[in-house]
């Protein structure tokens, strides 16, 4: 009888170690890469970049930022100007009325880049300054960047 409980007591200290260190080696282990990383990179800003897989699943779409004469109207009315010209899908306003695009400077990498509109015509928008002319936007896709990036559904 005593030498089967030290066979028991034996067998639950060995399966109890076994518990603690899987236990530890999950906590610290290896992690496995997720569909996107984000990289911090200044003033709130970051870069993230998707695999394959993310881009295809959110249908990541981009288009360029044109550059192009603008005719203004009203009461500055009769004068034209070259604009940079964004597609007004790629617009994103944060929470206090930012305007904002992700840029797509390589592929499967992703950067939010300031906007100041000056007006929106149709399907574009008017830009007073932001990236330059032939810069990728994110036209499709930017809402779900835009959480991946802040954290916002996690």
């Amino acid at each position: 009888m005593l030498r089967s409980k030290k066979w028991f007591l034996l067998v639950f200290l060995v399966a109890g170690l076994q518990l603690f260190v899987y236990q530890h080696w999950a906590e610290s282990g290896p992690k496995k890469n997720g569909p996107a990383k984000v990289e911090p990179l200044s003033e709130g800003i970051s870069r993230i970049t998707l695999t394959p897989k993310a881009v295809e699943r959110l249908d990541i779409q981009t288009a360029k930022i044109t550059e192009d004469s603008v005719s203004f109207k009203g009461k500055n009315g009769g004068r034209t100007e070259t604009r940079r010209i964004v597609p007004y899908s790629a617009v994103l306003y944060d929470p206090t009325g930012v305007a904002w695009a992700y840029t797509n400077p390589k592929p499967l990498v992703y950067v939010r880049k300031k906007l100041t509109i000056d007006f929106i015509d149709g399907d574009n928008a008017i830009l007073i300054d932001g990236p330059p002319s032939g810069t990728e936007v994110v036209v499709i896709g930017a809402t779900e960047l835009y959480g991946e990036e802040t954290g916002i559904g996690k």
